[in-house]
């Protein structure tokens, strides 16, 4: 019987525009909400099949919220340096607590701040996830999560890099005397080392070991009789160097130079420019470090030329690193911690997850969303690749709520509730109205 349907009818508005009500309710609350993605009501008629010709049975309506997870909201500048937001597609990797075996979720909410252990979580308590560089800014991509580790930056305190490599950029003079084969006393290995025989060319890099310590490493040029060669000695002081050959004599032979002055690979002693070993005496483990002194044929490195001999350059890795005093993150991702002694190290790079259908991604406590089989499977690429969006430091993204639309939606709302309300007592009426017709 119709009037019995549309009792149902009525009953289903008052459902449908609760469920909207609900939904513009969350909207207007969270309006200030870093991240928030407003949330729309799509009503979906209800059908009972019927003949054109027939009688009409009334059916229905019923709602269903959709989430609008693909609308970015306004980038907002911040002071903060930890505060984040993709400027296009992409979200954050989040984990709720710090254990692996933790799900992985996805947000937009970069309002991220350091915990009392020094890790990386924002307001809705989500650990940012990063992929862990090493010592040469290279890390582990293979698409799987559980690389990924919780941003930590406090753990750094104290740390320190063994020295690996130092490049060299120096000009020996051309026109110096050669220190003749016959002179007394005659050159032999070790003669720079000890101060037997005053080099022609000396200079002093620090290097660090594993322990943090700094060690100095002389580097001794002599030039010979034969013509664009210099003798060479690296060497370090015995009481920090226990092995060499002279003690503390780490590495020795000649170094010679094309006509033009750019260095000659080929006709230099090999081993100046493979690893050199080192066996600290305090302890720390042994090292290897490259002395880089430049390309065969180019003078990017040593160079023989008649000025002045000296060192032009040096570039060497290895530090010791003090307490972290702040971070910074670039727009490629690369989060740099920033020690008081004035060095800085880059530590982690931040992953952006890529979805098919974002649309389809499930919204879970937190202001995040969770992958589910509409979304299709996710890809973690780097800052601006692959289709994803770059990451925009000291900026929030704020929420995508229109204020003025959710206050029209809800009068709206509000008036199409009212209208269901009256479906039910007209229906009630009339059904009266029927109950009477025989006293």
């Amino acid at each position: 019987m119709s009037l019995y349907a549309a009792l149902y009818s009525g009953t289903s508005g008052l459902a449908a525009n609760s469920s909207a009500l609900g939904i513009i309710s969350d909207n207007i609350t969270n309006v200030n909400t870093i991240g928030y993605k407003a949330a729309d009501a799509e009503f979906m008629t209800l059908v009972t099949e019927s003949s054109n010709y027939g009688s009409y049975s009334p059916g229905g309506v019923a709602a269903r919220a959709r989430s609008l997870i693909g609308a970015q909201g306004l980038l907002q500048t911040s002071t903060s340096a930890t505060d984040l937001a993709i400027d296009g597609n992409g979200f954050f990797v989040v984990r709720p607590d710090l254990g692996l075996s933790d799900d992985v979720y996805f947000t937009r909410a970069g309002s991220f701040r350091p915990d009392p252990q020094g890790y990386l979580q924002n307001t809705a308590g989500m650990y940012l996830m990063g992929w862990p560089l090493d010592a040469s800014g290279d890390y582990v991509d293979n698409g799987d999560v559980n690389v990924l580790s919780p941003i930590n930056i406090a753990s750094l305190t104290g740390t320190a890099e063994a020295t690996t490599s130092a490049k060299i950029r120096a000009n020996l003079q051309s026109s110096q005397e050669p220190y003749p084969a016959t002179a007394t006393p005659a050159y032999t290995t070790g003669s720079l080392a000890d101060g037997t025989i005053k080099a022609h060319f000396s200079k002093t890099v620090k290097v660090y070991d594993s322990q943090g310590s700094s060690h100095n490493i002389t580097m001794s040029f002599l030039k010979t009789e034969n013509p664009n060669e210099w003798a060479v000695e690296l060497h370090g002081d015995t009481a920090e160097v226990l092995n060499g050959t002279p003690p503390g004599v780490v590495a020795s032979g000649t170094i010679t130079f094309n006509e033009d002055g750019s260095l000659n690979l080929g006709a230099s002693t090999a081993a100046l420019f493979q690893p050199v070993d080192f066996d600290w005496a305090n302890g720390a483990s042994d090292s290897q470090i490259t002395f880089n002194f430049g390309t065969d044929g180019q003078a990017d490195g040593l160079t023989q030329f008649d000025s002045t001999s000296t060192m032009i350059s040096s570039n060497i890795d290895g530090a010791v690193f003090g307490n972290v005093t702040g971070v910074s993150v670039g727009k490629d991702g690369v989060v740099t911690a920033l020690f008081d002694n004035g060095l800085t190290r880059a530590v982690y790079k931040l992953p952006i997850a890529t979805f098919q259908n974002p649309e389809g991604l499930q919204s879970v406590q937190g202001n995040a969303f969770a992958r589910t089989d509409y979304s299709g499977d996710f890809e973690l690429v780097g800052s601006g690749t692959g289709g994803a969006g770059q990451v925009s430091p000291k900026t929030l993204e704020a929420s995508t709520v229109d204020l003025a639309k959710e206050f029209t939606k809800l009068i709206t709302t509000q008036r199409a509730y009212s209208a269901s309300a009256r479906i039910i007592t007209t229906a009630d009426e009339m059904l009266t109205e029927l109950n009477q017709l025989k006293r």
